[in-house]
């Protein structure tokens, strides 16, 4: 085995100097075990912020299904399988009716520039409206209609077909309070208005039912469900993106668009869907579908594939065998109410927002200026590390602590959380 100053000297050999680490004090991570990541010094870690491992980082279950249907075959999607309709029927079984058709991709990237084709091409527009602060993927095509990239470092900004909402957020954005969800509808009005006034139609409005990158943002209410209104009206189709937030982690609901009470035209997922594996789907409509069948093959060498479809099943079986998304509701709900508590004993805690197992926690410097606390976020993250817990900060400002650990979280997990971070935020009130 490398040992890790051997690794390092590879990575700035060999692998891209974009490509970041996480925390001050890199992890040499060598072994993975339902909520827990284990060190090559042997040390334990819990992990809080890796929702990717939906079921938890190796799962029995998936690694067997995976082991088996590679023993038997793996190939591409232009023969008769059944492994790959028998997984379509199960995934659009969790989505309401009409949403029935499924194309198969890799990566949340891929499911995203899909559906951005899928819409352009039916609408015979590229005139997108999309969320400041959002992220949809790494592809070219994403990152022109993700702020949160074209709009930070390196960036370029947004090309003109890209119509920005100002990032609805009722605690620190542009508007603020129960009444803010007017002012960002009014948004997307004038956006919709301006797409009109250059003679263009709209194309598509793609946005998550809960922000990720915005910091684990719980929308205005009603701001997702008017703003879907308002595109169909004009022509355009709604895209929800639920690479980050579906699959029963909302708790409540299986899906995040389903806690804002909408219903969209193509859903895009990924992440959490092959536990670790690369599996992606775009699912819309026939009839959108039937009009993107216009003679150019869609084909995809590895999308769809047996052993992609048996993972997916068996995250799917595991969800329901386990009762994990109600498990996602009654440990997020606990864990939300403590770190709620929390809030109430600590100022630099300003905000805590979240649905089930997907939280962020806001930290500010003052509850007037509402500054946010980038520094302290970017110190608390690191000494939860050094505790033995893993977190992320994230939102515009990185002033954000993520939580969105796999959903087999207990709320012994959660009390080790909530006791750790009252602790270090404890001894930096000191300071």
């Amino acid at each position: 085995m490398l040992d890790e100053n051997s690794i390092r000297s590879f990575r700035e050999k060999h692998l891209s100097p974009s490509l970041s680490l996480s925390y001050v004090e890199p992890l040499h991570i060598i072994r993975g075990g339902g909520q827990y990541l284990y060190e090559a010094n042997g040390k334990q870690y819990l992990d809080a912020v890796n929702n990717i491992q939906h079921v938890g980082h190796c799962h029995p279950k998936v690694v067997e299904a995976a082991h088996r249907q590679y023993k038997r075959l793996n190939t591409n999607t232009r023969y008769l399988d059944e492994s790959i309709v028998n997984y379509a029927k199960a995934l659009t079984d969790k989505l309401p009716p009409g949403l029935d058709v499924c194309f198969f991709t890799n990566s949340g990237s891929e499911a995203n520039d899909l559906a951005l084709r899928i819409a352009r091409h039916f609408t015979q527009s590229k005139e997108t409206i999309v969320l400041d602060g959002a992220y949809h993927g790494n592809l070219s095509s994403l990152i022109e209609i993700s702020p949160y990239k074209h709009g930070g470092p390196g960036g370029e900004g947004a090309p003109n077909f890209v119509n920005t909402i100002s990032m609805p957020d009722s605690y620190r954005g542009k508007y603020r309070g129960e009444k803010s969800t007017i002012g960002y509808v009014q948004e997307v009005v004038e956006a919709i208005e301006k797409i009109h006034q250059k003679n263009k139609r709209v194309s598509a409005f793609i946005t998550e039912a809960l922000m990720g990158c915005g910091g684990q943002l719980v929308l205005p209410e009603g701001f997702l469900k008017q703003s879907f209104e308002l595109v169909r009206n004009a022509g355009g189709l709604c895209i929800s993106d639920e690479v980050q937030i579906g699959f029963g982690r909302m708790g409540n609901h299986f899906w995040g668009f389903q806690t804002e009470d909408v219903i969209p035209d193509i859903v895009t997922m990924g992440k959490s869907m092959g536990n670790g594996h690369p599996l992606s789907a775009v699912v819309t409509t026939k009839k959108i579908a039937d009009n993107f069948n216009n003679g150019m093959e869609y084909f995809n060498s590895f999308g769809g594939n047996p052993v992609s479809c048996a993972v997916g099943q068996t995250v799917l079986d595991v969800i329901e065998e386990e009762n994990l998304q109600n498990n996602a509701l009654d440990v997020g709900t606990y864990l939300l109410d403590q770190l709620k508590v929390l809030k109430s004993k600590h100022e630099i805690i300003g905000d805590v927002q979240g649905r089930g197992l997907f939280i962020g926690v806001e930290l500010i410097r003052d509850l007037e200026s509402l500054t946010p606390a980038t520094e302290e976020a970017n110190t608390i993250v690191n000494q939860m590390k050094d505790s033995g817990i893993l977190i992320s900060s994230d939102g515009p400002d990185h002033n954000v602590l993520k939580i969105k650990p796999p959903i087999i979280f207990t709320r012994e997990n959660a009390d080790t959380l909530v006791v750790n971070l009252a602790a270090i935020i404890n001894e930096l009130s000191k300071d």
